[in-house]
């Protein structure tokens, strides 16, 4: 890429930026002839009449028009799925998975994607698929899109650098990045392998979550978002373009680099975020609060308060809840959970839930800490405590998530998931021990 690697802070902003001088035309979208030669050619995130306030439209100044591709054609997708999952009978149990096992053959990452659960379809513009990848190779003659929806990647094991149409970038454990839909990357390895998760997100782009009677400051704050400034190639090859489009793999052969846009401005952009600069809000009194208070980003539904899907992590905090059980407590939910863990421990389970692992409770299904965790947190002096080493997130839906074949027949499923809870016995004693 043409451009050293900086950014541009700020979440949704109107960017401008050119790696070359007069990239961007003055004044205008389109010129009738530009001075360097490039095409005009946006790119809509949104219908052209959406509201002001939710419209995504970059306008990118290229080397060639996106168009300039030989047809698409049928390609293998390997363990990708999409919506309606519906290929086996979705179970009320609790599920849990050990680490995706890193590949012993060259994988990039679009061949180490495995889908695990979704729900929704991506025909519809609505619900999520969630993915985890294992690779060790990068994507070198190969560049890959998704017309399904935007995808949000939460590496466990190794740096990603996703060079993109609109620039470089760079996603290390313990940050996120967001492609959004439709827009060309390429993902480069320089730590050999990865692993991670990806929640592709087939409905509203994600947004920062309002902040109601907390007010204007905590969470996630917008300037703490990067996009990355204008990089471009002007490459000729022989090369392919992967696009995941209704759930299927399409390629198409291209002669040159897809990454050759010169400058671009809009509001239509990836952007990385690190989660250690994420502004807990927690209880200073007693009680556990519900986990929204730690929402990073929300995909919002046709349903006034109601998710398409939260993005909500637990990351180092302190705990200081008197005369209060301080562990998540058990709980039944109507939204459905599928939770994650890229260091450390997570504080509701003593052991089992690892790294790399990932956990689905779906609605209703009952889920709280382990026996182990129950007993000593029953126990504990409830000083100030300092929850250190530890990033946990969660995927969260209003859909149930439906797993894949692959998730329910895999070795890495946990069949003894459900001891977990088994050790948790009766302690009620009736007033006066009176029989009952």
């Amino acid at each position: 890429m043409s451009s050293s690697r900086s950014y541009m802070s700020g979440f949704g902003n109107e960017f401008a930026t050119e790696a070359v001088a007069g990239a961007l035309p003055e004044g205008q979208n389109s010129p009738q002839r530009h001075a360097l030669g490039l095409y005009a050619e946006q790119i809509s995130g949104s219908p052209f009449t959406a509201p002001r306030a939710t419209n995504r439209r970059t306008w990118t100044y290229r080397i060639r028009p996106s168009v300039t591709h030989k047809p698409y054609r049928p390609a293998e997708k390997g363990r990708i799925c999409s919506g309606p999952f519906l290929d086996v009978p979705t179970t009320p149990n609790q599920l849990r998975w050990n680490p995706l096992p890193l590949p012993e053959v060259p994988t990039d990452f679009v061949d180490g994607m495995v889908t695990l659960a979704g729900n929704g379809d991506p025909a519809m513009q609505s619900g999520v698929a969630v993915h985890l990848y294992a690779a060790n190779r990068s994507m070198v003659d190969r560049f890959f899109y998704n017309a399904d929806g935007e995808m949000l990647l939460v590496p466990q094991l190794g740096r990603l650098q996703c060079a993109t149409e609109l620039g470089m970038l760079e996603i290390v454990p313990g940050e996120i990045g967001v492609i959004p839909r439709g827009l060309k990357f390429r993902v480069a390895l320089p730590e050999g392998n990865a692993r991670g998760y990806i929640c592709e997100n087939y409905g509203q782009p994600f947004r920062l979550p309002d902040l109601g009677p907390i007010g204007a400051n905590g969470l996630a704050n917008p300037r703490d978002f990067l996009t990355p400034v204008a990089a471009y190639q002007d490459l000729d090859g022989d090369f392919r373009i992967t696009s995941k489009f209704l759930g299927n793999l399409w390629e198409a052969e291209i002669d040159h680099s897809p990454l050759d846009v010169v400058g671009w401005h809009g509001n239509y952009a990836p952007y990385k975020y690190d989660l250690a600069l994420f502004q807990c809000i927690n209880t200073v009194s007693f009680d556990h609060p519900d986990p929204s208070i730690y929402t990073v980003l929300s995909a919002p539904s046709s349903i006034a308060g109601t998710a398409n899907c939260d993005f909500v992590i637990f990351p180092p905090r302190w705990m200081v809840a008197e005369h209060t059980f301080r562990p998540p407590w058990f709980h039944r939910n109507l939204m459905n959970e599928c939770m994650g863990l890229v260091f450390g421990a997570y504080d509701a389970k003593a052991e089992g839930f690892v790294p790399g692992g990932m956990s689905l409770h779906n609605c209703m299904a009952g889920h709280g800490p382990d026996a182990e965790t129950f007993a000593k947190a029953s126990e504990a002096e409830l000083k100030p405590h300092f929850l250190a080493n530890t990033l946990a997130f969660m995927f969260e839906t209003q859909l149930v998530l439906r797993p894949t074949r692959w998730a329910m027949e895999t070795h890495i499923l946990q069949h003894e998931y459900y001891e977990c809870w088994q050790g948790l016995k009766k302690h009620f004693t009736p007033p006066g021990n009176a029989a009952h």
